[in-house]
Parts: C-alpha cells; structure tokens; sequence
C-alpha cells in the first residue's frame, strides 16, 4: 500500500500550527479545546496544498470538500455522513452559535449546491476550494463567504 501523500509545509503553516497551540495569545481559547478538536484541526491544516477532485476523500488522490472534512473527522476518530449537505443536517447546533476552532461550516454556493469546511481558528477555515484547486484558507468573513453562509454545526465536544 502506497503511504499517503503529504503535502510540502510551508513556514507560514507550520508558524500558523505553533500559534493555534501555543500557550501564548490564544491560551485562553485552547485550555478549553478537546485533544479531538486539535487534532481534526491539525489534520485538516496538514492536507493544504492537497489538490481539488470531484468526489475525492483521500491525500493520495485529492479530496472535495465534504470528502476534507469526512477524512480529517476520522482520522481523529470520529465518523461524519460524506455528503456536505447530510453533513449539515446531522452535525450538532453550536451552544453560541459562533464557530470554534474544529465546528464545520456550510455554504450554499449556487442553488442546491452546498460546501463545507472546518474552522481552523476564529477567522479562517480549511476546505478544498474549487476555484483554487487545491486545500486552501480563506476567511469566513468575507464578502464572497458571508453571502452564501448556511450556518456552522459540530461533531465535537
């Protein structure tokens, strides 16, 4: 069996990883994440740089969204639905409603076609991004985003 593909880390991921879980700045946010929500995090900021297929779910081959977020959940142990909008329907509301660093959150980006990605940290979450063709962070906050923004859900304590 070929061993999975690892996309090349960059200095800025790599300076990006050490400040989500350092105990500086963000300490006050990260004494209250799971060991599960760190580690779905560190799995999908690992998968940057993975190229974009239709219907992908793993490193080896490439991933869409859904398949990003269904891969980065079981690698941690926890098992999702593969699709993004029977992700939506069975992930858990948030208590705050405000997406933390490990919640899904689902778009619609043209009618009946829904995304889906994994907050990385308050701002900014990882998907595989269609336009880019490739595993990538963008903002949440956007215009482009904020406009197609379904809702955020968990499968995370």
């Amino acid at each position: 069996m070929k061993p999975p593909m690892t996309p090349p880390f960059t200095p800025w991921l790599l300076m990006l990883t050490a400040v989500l879980f350092s105990g500086c700045a963000t300490k006050s946010v990260n004494n209250d994440w799971s060991q599960q929500r760190k580690e779905v995090v560190q799995n999908g900021l690992a998968q940057i740089g993975t190229p974009y297929v239709y219907g992908g779910k793993n490193p080896n081959t490439g991933f869409d969204c859904s398949g990003l977020t269904q891969y980065v959940h079981q690698a941690a142990g926890v098992s999702i639905p593969r699709m993004a909008r029977e992700q939506q329907r069975a992930a858990k509301p948030l208590k705050t409603g405000i997406p933390r660093p490990g919640d899904m959150v689902f778009f619609e980006t043209k009618p009946g076609v829904y995304h889906v990605g994994l907050m990385v940290d308050q701002d900014r979450f990882v998907h595989a991004s269609t336009s880019r063709q490739q595993v990538k962070i963008d903002r949440l906050k956007t215009p482009y985003w904020t406009a197609r923004y379904l809702g955020a859900g968990t499968y995370l304590n």
